[in-house]
């Protein structure tokens, strides 16, 4: 298996980083977004490891995370590929999943 992101995956994972530079520093930026990409490598020999999401349900492509600090690493397993389809701020209202303004990539 392989890890392939979307590029709405690749566009929060850059939110991210540049949040926390703005509200942090360099360094601690460059050390979460180092913890979510290992996180997300670790799947690679446990793709199934992850809980199934409630709020991406309804999309019926059985979505499943990981957490790593205060993101979960939404996933899905399509054919010999882990697809990273988003990270997402558990701080949020978990409603905001679903929200057709986000566009998760499916």
């Amino acid at each position: 298996m392989k890890i392939v992101w979307t590029d709405f995956a690749i566009r929060n994972l850059k939110s991210i980083f540049e949040y926390h530079v703005e509200k942090a520093n360099r360094k601690i930026a460059h050390k979460i977004k180092q913890k979510i990409l290992t996180s997300a490598k670790q799947l690679i020999s446990n793709p199934e490891s992850g809980q199934l999401e409630f709020y991406l349900e309804s999309l019926n492509q059985n979505h499943r995370y990981i957490l790593e600090g205060n993101y979960k690493i939404i996933y899905r397993i399509v054919e010999s590929n882990i697809v990273i389809n988003d990270i997402f701020d558990v701080r949020q209202n978990p409603i905001k999943m679903i929200d057709e303004k986000r566009k998760i990539d499916s």
